[in-house]
């Protein structure tokens, strides 16, 4: 069986190194030269999601390659502490181009394929598939993994009445900021309810300070710089009696934002030769901060479901039997962490 990949983030370069383990030869197709869109965030891969890296034999890499995340602590708007959580089981923080390299560096060294520049524009199928890139170029496999992420075209090549992606109401913007201002261990996340926006921030011991924040708001739809998004958050937690606007007054250049979307139900993941791994499949805002761990989570069923079975179709059912629920179980409370009422 030869597989195609659409997508070389996590859930699609996770996605091929599962495959390979399971025997399965595969293509990556990545539409990007580099990277990707939202290769400026960072994330942290939580238990579940390493548990996968573990089952792939890619969990040691990531470690090296980030920190670990070992607790958050909760503050009010006014610096008054209201909780200690530990983080269960091992958890790590990288940035999100941190995590493409490294599990691309993996693939490339087994000997996955991975193509840049290839961005899909449409799919055949006949005895397998035939996909089309934007570029002229063609390729023939027996599957095709759709890993683009949330505004996936394999999902409406699935089902062209898929549901599009749904905006939260919020923007999520990421910066570095120079140095450690607020004194924050290297392990624990600081997480803000400010008056206007929830600010979280880590400082885990490469020189910076790494923040996020969620803002309420309609979406922007168009381009805000990096200055702009900077403004944006300093002004939304400047009265809070919190180190934030220090951290924001910190920084310089080295921001990103992006209306915040999610899905909260795909009624169709899969037909006979093309199926959803990750975002594509069921996209969560990023409050549970469960995105790259579902999407490995994915990968690894999936290849499981495929090393099973002769027949792609009922690979394909078995996998999304098996992830379904619990994909959107974690989206829905994502979203209600997201609005404070989880």
């Amino acid at each position: 069986m030869k597989v195609l990949i659409a997508g070389g983030g996590v859930a699609g370069t996770a996605t091929a190194l599962a495959l390979h383990q399971a025997g399965i030869s595969s293509v990556v197709y990545e539409a990007h030269g580099s990277g990707g869109d939202d290769a400026g965030a960072f994330l942290t891969v939580m238990a579940n999601g390493m548990a996968g890296l573990e089952t792939i034999d890619a969990a040691r890499s990531v470690v090296d390659a980030s920190y670990p995340a070992a607790a958050v602590e909760l503050f009010s708007a006014e610096g008054r502490h209201l909780q200690h959580r530990a983080i269960e089981g091992v958890a790590r923080t990288l940035s999100r181009a941190t995590l493409y390299r490294v599990l691309q560096d993996l693939a490339s060294a087994r000997g996955i394929p991975i193509v840049h520049g290839k961005r899909l524009v449409d799919v055949s199928v006949a005895g397998g598939v035939e996909v089309r890139f934007a570029d002229g170029g063609r390729a023939r496999g027996d599957i095709l993994v759709g890993a683009d992420g949330i505004h996936s075209l394999t999902r409406r090549l699935i089902d062209p009445q898929a549901p599009t992606p749904r905006h939260t109401g919020q923007q999520v913007v990421y910066g570095y900021a120079a140095g450690n201002p607020a004194g924050s261990a290297p392990d624990a996340y600081h997480m803000v309810f400010g008056a206007r926006a929830f600010f979280g921030f880590t400082a885990p011991g490469d020189g910076r300070t790494w923040w996020f924040a969620r803002l309420p708001g309609d979406s922007r739809r168009g381009e805000t710089g990096a200055g702009q998004w900077r403004g944006l958050v300093l002004e939304a937690v400047r009265d809070d009696t919190t180190p934030a606007a220090a951290i924001i007054e910190a920084t310089g250049g080295d921001v990103v934002g992006a209306d915040s979307y999610d899905i909260p139900t795909t009624p169709r993941w899969h037909n006979d030769r093309l199926v959803l791994v990750g975002d594509a499949a069921h996209a969560a805002s990023p409050a549970a901060a469960q995105g790259a761990s579902m999407a490995i989570e994915d990968a690894v069923a999936l290849a499981a479901a495929l090393r099973g079975r002769a027949d792609p179709g009922a690979a394909f059912a078995a996998y999304s039997s098996r992830r379904r629920a619990q994909t959107e179980e974690t989206v829905a409370a994502s979203a209600r962490m997201g609005t404070g009422r989880g």
